[in-house]
């Protein structure tokens, strides 16, 4: 059975460029090895055996470094030769992805959730887009999202709008391929701006709420944290 990824590598990194700068920030280093890897062995754990990296900035490190496998999981490229977005960055690596529910994560975040659970409850829901939430103790960094009592997506706060302990998007999606429908290939746009934001009141959105463990190594005040919680990865 096909278990397909899209991983979002294609950021620039500026919050962390003075701490790593030869490397596209996925590929920071963690005790030496990069974190990307950490990342794809997790959700190797779980049963998924085609990873699509969606790359950008530096893609030749990323590429060089993977090649075409990476132990028993098959890797693909959708390279960004223009940036597109979030939006444009999934749609342009959806192209490669060979079933039509896909999990999409960011690289530069771990948040060790049980994919198995996510995945029967997207099943379940039969929604064209599934998110994972995760609480924290101040959300003015993030937004914040606000769900009824069945789980469905019932609003968005910005940064500016949102503070004090809440939930947030955990940047990872359980996706069909025709949430896509009415955007063009090639076309620059955000996936939570113009897709979640723009059409949750219109298509049932779910989100699972998680507790799970959660670091976004984008700031190097958390890539040093980093370094001690998942030095042990496997």
């Amino acid at each position: 059975m096909k278990k397909e990824a899209i991983i979002l590598a294609g950021g620039f990194g500026t919050r962390l460029r003075h701490v790593v700068s030869d490397v596209p920030k996925p590929m920071a280093p963690i005790k030496g090895r990069p974190f990307l890897e950490i990342l794809i062995d997790y959700l190797a754990s779980f049963g998924y055996n085609r990873i699509i990296l969606s790359t950008g900035y530096l893609h030749e490190k990323i590429e060089s470094h993977f090649g075409n496998r990476y132990k028993d999981i098959e890797i693909g490229y959708a390279r960004e030769t223009t940036p597109l977005g979030t939006g444009g960055g999934i749609l342009n690596a959806l192209q490669q992805c060979q079933t039509e529910t896909v999990t999409v994560l960011n690289g530069d975040t771990m948040f060790k959730v049980d994919y198995a659970q996510l995945e029967e409850f997207h099943s379940q829901h039969q929604s064209p887009l599934s998110v994972i939430l995760r609480q924290v103790e101040d959300t003015s960094r993030y937004g914040s999202v606000s769900i009824d009592s069945s789980n469905r997506i019932s609003s968005f706060a910005e940064k500016s709008d949102s503070k004090g302990k809440g939930w947030i998007n955990g940047g990872i999606y359980q996706i069909e391929k025709r949430l896509f429908e009415g955007f063009a290939l090639g076309e620059a746009f955000s996936f939570e701006k113009d897709i979640m934001q723009s059409r949750y009141q219109d298509q049932p959105f779910y989100a699972f709420p998680s507790s799970a463990y959660f670091i976004d190594i984008g700031v190097p005040e958390d890539y040093a944290r980093a370094q001690e919680e998942l030095s042990d990865s496997k």
